[in-house]
């Protein structure tokens, strides 16, 4: 125990002595800053005054990661990256900016997504579109786990596929659009789920190595024209069957076929068994569950309709 505390403490200590380098070589870096500006600083080597000012800002702002002062070391990278902008120095910009979003990430997720922005601008401007759709996805994530805005985190979603789509990087530009989807269908926005479930499904149906996964895609898709109408999800299926014979055979395909005559038939009880059934070979994960339930209270609202 007495061990431990020690540890902690001699922790403490090496923290804030990491705090205090930081704060002087901030200070320091300011006065180069300032001496590059004057008349003389600038006739002799102001650009080089500006660069040993960049490396101690980046020096000081690992300090502040290693103290744990996510805040103080987001400001430091985002200085770091303003004087290389002013040097010209675009990459090493972008770099410091992504830093800087890194340590705000965890202390001021809003601060984050500027520095990221700024960190895209960049990027695209140099024509990186790659790495800007890479960035696109973490504000995108920012948006999901920290600030849950999921229109947000939708707009940079499609914003990343557009940019890998521009790529030619389909996988990735499918990976961002089935996030997309997700959301569409939980904001009740089935048609734009739809369009895009199909798309990925179709695309996967042509490759070998994703061809397994075209069935979730088409199941999703179904269950989305369901939650509209029992008859375009029995037209969606037949549709999907005859594209991809596969499809079929598949136990979500079965179910799509059982929970449809249970919605024809009304009979809430054959589509609960045929649910649970399917979920004890196949757990449900929580979209499939809040579709499924969005289906079921159409046969209950149906049967109350009919008293």
């Amino acid at each position: 125990m007495f061990k431990n505390e020690k540890q902690n403490d001699c922790l403490k200590m090496d923290n804030s002595g990491k705090e205090k380098e930081a704060n002087a070589l901030m200070a320091e870096a300011e006065k180069k800053m300032k001496s590059s500006q004057s008349f003389f600083g600038a006739l002799f080597g102001g650009s080089s005054k500006l660069e040993e000012a960049c490396d101690m800002l980046v020096r000081a702002a690992n300090m502040y990661k290693m103290a744990k002062n996510w805040c103080a070391a987001g400001n430091a990278f985002s200085q770091a990256a303003h004087l290389h902008l002013q040097m010209q120095s675009k990459h090493d910009a972008a770099t410091n900016f992504i830093d800087a979003g890194n340590a705000f990430k965890k202390a001021d997720p809003q601060e984050a997504i500027n520095c990221l922005n700024r960190a895209i601008e960049i990027y695209t401007d140099m024509g990186r579109f790659t790495i800007a759709a890479k960035h696109h996805i973490s504000i995108a994530e920012i948006y999901e786990t920290e600030l849950v805005d999921v229109d947000k985190a939708i707009a940079h979603y499609e914003q990343a596929a557009d940019y890998y789509r521009g790529e030619e990087s389909t996988s990735s530009a499918n990976k961002c659009l089935l996030k997309v989807a997700t959301y569409a269908a939980q904001l009740e926005q089935y048609q734009k789920a739809i369009e895009i479930y199909e798309q990925v499904g179709t695309h996967a149906m042509d490759s070998t190595l994703l061809k397994y996964s075209a069935k979730d895609h088409f199941f999703k898709a179904a269950l989305c024209h369901f939650c509209v109408d029992h008859l375009n999800a029995k037209l969606a299926v037949q549709k999907y069957e005859e594209m991809f014979p596969a499809f079929s055979d598949s136990r979500e395909c079965k179910l799509l076929k059982k929970l449809l005559d249970a919605w024809e038939e009304q009979n809430v009880d054959a589509y609960t068994d045929a649910v649970k059934e399917f979920d004890t070979i196949s757990r449900l994960d929580q979209w499939l569950t809040t579709m499924l339930l969005r289906i079921k209270k159409t046969i209950q609202d149906e049967e109350s309709d009919l008293r």
